[in-house]
C-alpha cells in the first residue's frame, strides 16, 4: 500500500503544472491532499476518474480556502467529513476514510503565521484534536493521520534550529505537542524509517528557499503504535515542484 500526502496550495494551480502526470508516474494506491482552496465542482473529476480514483471531499465554507481532499483505488466503506466540531469543520480540516480494518484521517492543521489570533486558534485545535483522536482511537486502532500539521518536531527538522524570534510552526508550546504524540500513541513514519537523515517538506517562497533548501518538515504520517511494524519504508518527492510543499510517502503492509 503505497499512500501519498501532499499540500498541494490550491488544486486547480497544481493541475495546471502537471500534477495528473506526476500521479501517472507515481501511482499511489491512496492520494490525500491538503489545501484543495476549491469546491468539488470546480475540479474536472475524469482527470483523476481515469487514473482509477474515487474522490473524497471536505471543502472550506468559505471558497478558495483550506480544504481536503482524499483520492483512493479502493473505495472507502465509510466516510467521514469533519469532527463534529463547528469551528474547524466550516474550514474543511479533517476527512476520515475507513478502508476495511484500518482508517485513514486527511488533516490540514490550521497555520498560526498570519497573527497571534490565528496561532490561539492553532493551538484551540491542537487542545481539542488530541481527545477527539483518543476516542477514535479506542475504535478504530488501526489508524494513520497525514497531512500538513504546520509544526516543526525536531530541531533536524527546519534548516535553522538556533533561530530566536520562534514564529508559529516553531513555538515551544506546539512543538511540545507534537513530541507528545509521537510519544504516546504514534510514530512518526519518516523518522522510523530515517531516524538522523535531514529533509524538508515546506520551503518559503521567498530568498530562493527551496533553491538552497532552507526549509521545515511540517508534512507528517503519523502511524499507530499497533501497526508500527507494518511500516516498509516512507520518504519525501523533494523533486515534485506543484506546490511550496513536496509530497511525501508511506508504504505500509495492510
Amino acid at each position: 500500500m503505497k499512500i501519498v500526502s501532499y499540500n498541494v496550495n490550491g488544486i486547480r494551480a497544481a493541475l495546471k503544472k502537471d500534477l495528473i502526470k506526476w500521479l501517472k508516474k507515481e501511482k499511489p494506491d491512496v492520494f490525500c491532499i491538503q489545501e484543495s482552496k476549491a469546491q468539488e465542482d470546480q475540479v474536472d473529476h475524469s482527470l483523476f476518474e481515469k487514473l482509477g480514483y474515487n474522490a473524497c471531499w471536505h471543502s472550506a465554507e468559505k471558497k478558495g480556502y483550506s480544504g481536503v481532499v482524499t483520492f483512493s483505488k479502493i473505495v472507502p466503506d465509510k466516510v467521514v467529513a469533519g469532527t463534529k466540531m463547528e469551528k474547524y469543520d466550516l474550514e474543511g480540516r479533517v476527512l476520515r476514510t475507513d478502508f476495511g480494518e484500518w482508517t485513514l484521517l486527511n488533516c490540514y492543521f490550521p497555520s498560526g503565521s498570519s497573527g497571534d489570533a490565528r496561532h490561539e486558534f492553532k493551538m484551540e485545535f491542537l487542545h481539542d484534536f488530541g481527545p477527539w483522536v483518543k476516542k477514535l482511537l479506542k475504535k478504530r486502532p488501526k489508524l494513520i493521520i497525514l497531512g500538513d500539521y504546520n509544526i516543526v518536531h525536531q530541531d533536524i527538522d527546519i534548516h535553522n534550529p538556533t533561530r530566536k524570534d520562534k514564529p508559529s510552526g516553531f513555538k515551544p508550546e506546539e512543538r511540545e505537542w507534537l513530541a507528545n504524540w509521537f510519544k504516546k500513541d504514534f510514530t512518526d513514519a519518516y523518522r522510523h524509517c530515517h531516524p538522523e537523515k535531514q529533509e524538508f517538506s515546506w520551503w518559503s517562497y521567498r530568498s530562493g528557499a527551496r533553491k538552497n533548501n532552507k526549509g521545515w518538515r511540517i508534512d507528517y504520517i503519523s502511524v499507530s503504535k499497533s501497526i508500527e511494524s507494518k511500516i516498509k519504508s516512507a520518504g519525501h518527492f523533494g523533486k515534485a515542484v506543484h506546490s511550496d510543499h513536496c509530497p511525501v510517502f508511506l508504504e505500509i503492509d495492510l
